[in-house]
């Protein structure tokens, strides 16, 4: 438990995205419900991230090497810059970074969070993300997708993600859209979208999406903080300034959750597209899925690989 006393039922008829307890007020529980996601102004502290920026930086110029962390980088852009935050565009998976792990324990950050998934929570996926100066190539735009896509564990209701902006976050450097109100449609059905151009491995995308679905652009200032439900659509653009994005995020969920064969759904073929990936990657014949109670176990948004037995 955190700080919050909190009743894991929600209130019939009324409240189904949110439990009750004393932190949201009766409006933003409204809102949350309504919309699918809650923007907390100056929620982190400036002292913690600059913190985990400097921690960023340690990552890029390999002074720390985080067990278990994807870094994800540009590779086109080594030559110019070589080990820097001006080629790295993502860290995934810090969990065992007890720096960046900080994110996830912070009691300002936790108390949302049980809100909507009660007060047994599980750190389910983390990353730090710096979107860098882009171009017409789209290479770091994330299409318009939901969550829970990536994630083999339900109910969708019991998981929320923490989103914090490092820096303010706009968009011209290409802050996160969202579609307020899709939390309540189902799981849709996602791959690559027919662009022209470069499409990022694994940045799947809705396959029929609604073009006339109002949009809002989440302008945030540094330390705030959005909540958002794993089925709302969302999305974000390139960063068309000269700096960078960067942001942190978790993926929490109750320990009530419970983990689902993808066979047959809407999921499978990303479980196809990770089997084949990690053929590749690991260049072994066998390889299987599973997930392991206990370890961050999921799918692994956008690119990133779930517990995988050779």
């Amino acid at each position: 438990p955190t700080s919050a006393q909190v009743s894991a039922v929600p209130q019939p008829g009324r409240f189904r995205y949110t439990l009750d307890n004393d932190v949201l007020t009766t409006e933003q529980r409204q809102f949350y419900e309504d919309n699918g996601y809650l923007l907390i102004k100056k929620l982190v502290s400036d002292e913690d991230i600059e913190r985990f920026r400097k921690e960023f930086v340690r990552i890029c110029k390999k002074e720390v090497k985080p067990m278990g962390a994807m870094i994800m980088k540009n590779e086109s852009l080594r030559s110019q810059y070589g080990q820097s935050e001006n080629v790295v565009n993502k860290v995934q998976d810090f969990q065992e970074d007890e720096e960046l792990f900080r994110y996830c324990t912070l009691p300002e950050v936790l108390k949302y969070v049980e809100c909507f998934t009660g007060p047994n929570i599980m750190a389910m996926h983390t990353m730090l993300i710096n979107k860098l100066p882009d171009s017409d190539k789209q290479t770091f735009l994330h299409p318009m997708h939901q969550d829970l896509h990536y994630f083999p564990f339900r109910p969708a209701d019991l998981i929320v993600c923490s989103w914090t902006a490092m820096e303010r976050a706009h968009q011209d450097n290409g802050c996160l859209i969202v579609q307020p109100g899709t939390h309540k449609e189902t799981l849709k059905p996602h791959g690559y979208p027919k662009w022209e151009g470069k499409t990022n491995k694994l940045f799947h995308g809705l396959l029929d999406e609604d073009e006339k679905s109002p949009r809002v652009h989440l302008v945030m200032e540094k330390g705030d903080t959005v909540f958002f439900h794993p089925l709302l659509i969302h999305g974000s653009g390139i960063n068309k300034t000269s700096g960078f994005r960067k942001s942190i995020s978790c993926h929490f969920a109750s320990s009530e959750c419970y983990y689902i064969d993808v066979k047959n759904t809407t999921q499978e073929d990303l479980e196809k597209e990770l089997i084949e990936i990690a053929h590749k990657k690991y260049n072994v014949s066998s390889v299987e899925l599973r997930v392991r109670l206990g370890y961050m176990p999921f799918f692994c948004h956008l690119g990133q690989f779930p517990f995988i037995r050779l």
